[in-house]
């Protein structure tokens, strides 16, 4: 062990992962966090997953792209600022050099060739199902990322999906307009003449382009995955992944720069297959920043070898009446609605562990899911008569059926008189308690309850 390099492969391996970070101060514990997170994301690099969904990703792009921008174009039009599409496509293309002035002639000659008239009906709906397809392949994506496996409602996916689409470039380029107006004005070109405000605003200026790529990066971590999203989180992710496309953009840059051989090789394919490569790498890290944001909001993520976290059944049945005590509070209460990103958030735990115990109390019938473009949980019955033991039952009866339940297994004695004795205590303690009372507070806790009885193992 006093070797350094054993040293530092115990610690990286055993120490590392076994440090309570709580119990540290935060400039102590910071460090240590962003180590483990860096360990993690070449973990997931490793496994594969964030680069076939890179991949996916591009294939989409080049498919949406046209279409993406003729929408955005249309809007665009309406307001007079179509033409500055142009430069900011140079800009985002910039570190493909000289290939990028080519890359985007050619797809705004696609773009301006295209007409509405002549395309009919037909045309006009698969020219918003390609736009729309994009947008969904980046929230499968990041749902993938945030181990989220529930979808929005159709309906709400085609309005939000449309929003972004039409309403996302208006505001890019209001905010870019007013930006230019704010530094064109004559106070600030009286600043610019004396210093340090000079000197100050030109640094400025040139920051600008960085803070709304971090910003772009952190309203897509914010708002495309279905579920609840802290601000902080997202733009711990943003600012990681608008660092990111900065840097790999100039070491790109200077790899188009030396990749004369490839040109001769590939001849005019070589452009083609430069701007896949710039978008792999867009995607890919869009995806890591995500997948950043995570584990910032999810630390408990954060171990050496994936592993996929499970609620226990005491857990679950915790998780179950935490939702009932919440919707049914709200029911009572008038208060607000309990969605199930809502839910997740509330209760501190990620959507893939909420997720399992809400289908369980909707097949029991405890809870049902409106329809609404934002749907939300209401009880499923009343609540005055529903006692509190029917929460328990469908945690324990989720993934039974007809053809597999209680019948198939053996017929013990002893195993059914333990059972037996324990829901006879189950029913006889709960007597009396209804899922209004669960609600309202009215159950008093017990002294030696199950709660009690962790801690006190916990300590142990």
């Amino acid at each position: 062990m006093n070797n350094p390099l054993h040293q530092l492969m115990h610690f990286m391996t055993e120490r590392l992962w076994s440090l309570r970070l709580d119990q540290l101060r935060w400039w102590q514990a910071w460090p240590l966090a962003a180590l483990r997170t860096v360990i993690v994301i070449g973990r997931d690099l490793a496994d594969g997953q964030l680069n076939l969904r890179a991949m996916s990703l591009v294939y989409t792009t080049l498919l949406s792209l046209v279409p993406m921008l003729a929408v955005s174009f249309s809007v665009l039009k309406a307001f007079g600022v179509h033409n500055q599409i142009e430069p900011l496509m140079l800009e985002l293309t910039a570190p493909l050099g000289p290939k990028s002035v080519e890359i985007v002639e050619y797809v705004i000659g696609f773009v301006e060739n295209m007409k509405v008239g002549v395309l009919g009906a037909i045309g006009i709906g698969f020219l918003m199902y390609t736009a729309i397809a994009l947008m969904q392949k980046i929230e499968n994506a990041l749902n993938y990322t945030w181990h989220v496996k529930r979808l929005r409602p159709l309906a709400q996916r085609f309005s939000n999906y449309l929003s972004v689409i039409l309403v996302g470039p208006v505001l890019v380029f209001s905010a870019l307009g007013v930006t230019a107006s704010i530094m064109g004005t004559d106070l600030v070109v009286a600043m610019a003449q004396i210093e340090p405000f000079g000197t100050l605003i030109q640094f400025m200026t040139k920051l600008v382009p960085y803070v709304l790529v971090i910003l772009a990066f952190s309203f897509i971590y914010a708002f495309i995955p279905n579920t609840r999203v802290h601000v902080s989180a997202a733009l711990v992710g943003g600012l990681v992944a608008g660092i990111l496309w900065q840097t790999s953009g100039w070491i790109f840059a200077s790899f188009v720069v030396s990749s004369a051989k490839y040109t001769a090789i590939y001849s005019a394919f070589a452009t083609l297959i430069m701007f896949m490569l710039w978008l792999y790498l867009t995607w890919l890290i869009l995806l890591v920043g995500a997948s950043i944001a995570f584990y910032f909001q999810f630390p408990n993520y954060l171990t050496l070898t994936r592993s996929e976290l499970r609620l226990s059944g005491r857990l679950r049945e915790h998780v179950a009446m935490h939702v009932m005590r919440l919707v049914g509070r709200s029911y009572y209460e008038d208060g607000p609605h309990w969605s199930a990103p809502r839910l997740a958030e509330t209760i501190g735990l990620p959507m893939e562990l909420i997720e399992p115990v809400l289908d369980m109390l909707e097949q029991e019938g405890l809870l049902v899911e409106n329809c609404e473009e934002e749907p939300y949980y209401l009880p499923g019955r009343p609540l005055d008569t529903t006692p509190v033991q029917a929460v328990l039952l469908a945690v324990r009866r989720s993934g039974e059926s007809k053809s597999f339940n209680l019948r198939r297994l053996p017929s013990e004695p002893a195993v059914e008189g333990v059972f037996g004795r324990l829901d006879s205590a189950a029913t006889s303690s709960l007597e009396g308690l209804t899922l209004k009372s669960l609600s309202l507070g009215e159950i008093e806790r017990v002294e030696g309850d199950a709660t009690a009885t962790q801690k006190d193992s916990g300590r142990g």
